[in-house]
């Protein structure tokens, strides 16, 4: 048999595809949409990446870099010492009545 008799052969065929085989072809399906759009991701950075570095183009050059924050014992000991105290509700002078 050749191909093309193969592809243009148009007799019908009964079969049952069982909603199991279905649902596994449908989530390979999607498994492979989703390394594809990963890996093009990943190849669309390591582009980016070498033309950047092939025209000195620097993407950080307009970013405003804030100082680093060190925090030491000294510091953390002071932020202790300087926390006012709680004051507690006042309790109310009046009794309550139990019923028994």
């Amino acid at each position: 048999m050749n191909l093309l008799n193969l592809l243009t052969n148009t007799q019908s065929v009964l079969a049952y595809i069982d909603p199991a085989a279905t649902s596994v072809l449908l989530s390979s399906i999607v498994a492979i949409v989703v390394a594809i759009g990963a890996s093009a991701i990943v190849i669309w950075r390591k582009v980016k990446k070498g033309v950047s570095k092939t025209f000195h183009i620097d993407p950080n050059a307009n970013k405003e870099v804030e100082d680093d924050v060190v925090l030491t014992e000294e510091t953390t000991e002071t932020a202790e010492t300087v926390e006012e105290p709680v004051e507690e509700p006042k309790k109310s002078t009046k009794s309550k009545k139990t019923s028994k």
